[in-house]
């Protein structure tokens, strides 16, 4: 499951996060998330040890938000309290918003 699928299948149900990491590939892929409406979070500079692919997805647009870890588990805290998921189209949306928050 990629980001491009999760973003196809489940819109504006996904949350997409980068953490601290190198390179440009996953920030693109991460404004297929931002352009299907999702919600996307890149890790803030002070607390990456190498600050390289959120700062990417934060120039390129993609990162909507950018916050400290403690923060971004806020933020989705926030969103699934907020109903975010409620309206969700079945359980593997469930699925596919722990996979993006685990696999970046």
């Amino acid at each position: 499951m990629t980001f491009q699928s999760l973003a196809k299948y489940y819109g504006a149900f996904t949350i997409g996060v980068l953490l601290t990491g190198m390179g440009r590939d996953g920030a693109d892929r991460m404004l297929v998330i931002s352009r299907a409406t999702g919600i996307t979070i890149g890790q803030d500079e002070e607390s990456s040890s190498i600050f390289g692919l959120p700062k990417a997805a934060a120039e390129l647009g993609a990162a909507q938000y950018v916050q400290s870890p403690d923060k971004i588990v806020s933020m989705i805290l926030s969103k699934r309290s907020h109903g975010l998921f409620v309206h969700s189209p079945d359980i593997f949306s469930q699925v596919g918003f722990l996979y993006i928050l685990i696999v970046q």
